[in-house]
């Protein structure tokens, strides 16, 4: 385990103990590298930094908007593609290919998607849903919700892969007596099929609040690291990246921002396990 044990100690708790220091202090670390001990000045600095509540408030709404859909979503297309229908294996490539992408190239695709002449508004307009073109990038109201759609469209692949190796362990003795009662196949889903995937939804919700706390590339790539238009895409995640290496002066600044997204990560995953409890009754 000393492999282990020293990759961890040297990319992990070193590191956060470090930033939970400098969160203490005024630091400047380029140059003359000097410390400044201001205990919980950075703290309440943050407390009543209006761009930390602008970035909060973009984050939580980002978070509940993207879990629950592409939590469902990854539950249906399992539920689905496991139902024995024909090319289920092609499809599971299919779908699954997204998942292989990296994210700077996804969000590259979806800039040109949603650009002012690209396929989603020729296609809208062609159809009459809208009158004219739509900068879906760079407007305030849509920009965040582009971003929502892209990461939904990435990551449903990735949890309906983990649905489909939960579903391999639901016995098939159990699908069989609802088609002898005559259950039809909603019934089938929601009395067997939710109920006995309980554990691996509660994995999934907690991956997918963690990974949409810690937004960072795609707001980065669309706004070009400014969190724009108007602090639309400005999500904690970019917001600590902003003072940590865009403004001087301000790491320890930073390291706090680091330390409270942290704790309401932590926070809300704890809730968030306590309302899905790994209880079987099956």
């Amino acid at each position: 385990m000393l492999p282990t044990i020293f990759i961890m100690l040297v990319f992990t708790l070193i590191p956060i103990g470090y930033s939970l220091f400098l969160s203490f202090t005024r630091v400047n670390l380029f140059g003359g590298v000097s410390f400044e001990f201001t205990g919980l000045t950075n703290y309440s600095n943050a407390l009543q930094d209006e761009r930390v509540w602008i970035a909060l408030k973009n984050t939580v709404r980002y978070v509940a908007f993207v879990v629950p859909i592409q939590t469902i979503i990854a539950l249906i297309m399992a539920a689905v593609l496991n139902s024995g229908i024909r090319f289920q294996n092609t499809f599971r490539t299919i779908y699954f290919l997204p998942t292989l992408t990296s994210s700077s190239a996804l969000t590259m695709i979806f800039m040109f998607l949603f650009s002012l002449n690209g396929p989603v508004n020729n296609a809208l307009v062609s159809v009459g849903i809208l009158p004219e073109p739509i900068n879906f990038v760079n407007e305030t109201q849509f920009a965040l919700a582009s971003i929502m759609v892209m990461n939904i469209w990435a990551t449903v692949p990735y949890y309906m892969t983990i649905y489909l190796a939960g579903l391999q362990d639901i016995p098939k003795s159990l699908y069989e007596a609802a088609d002898l009662d005559g259950a039809n196949a909603w019934q089938k889903l929601t009395k067997i099929t939710v109920p006995n995937l309980a554990p691996i939804t509660n994995y999934v919700i907690l991956m997918g609040l963690i990974g949409c706390f810690q937004l960072f590339d795609q707001a980065y790539i669309i706004s070009g690291g400014s969190g724009g238009p108007n602090n639309a895409t400005l999500t904690f995640s970019l917001l600590i990246y902003q003072y940590a290496f865009k403004t001087l002066g301000t790491m320890g600044y930073a390291s706090a921002l680091a330390i409270l997204l942290t704790i309401v990560i932590f926070t809300v995953s704890m809730i968030a396990r306590r309302l899905n409890k790994e209880e079987s009754h099956y």
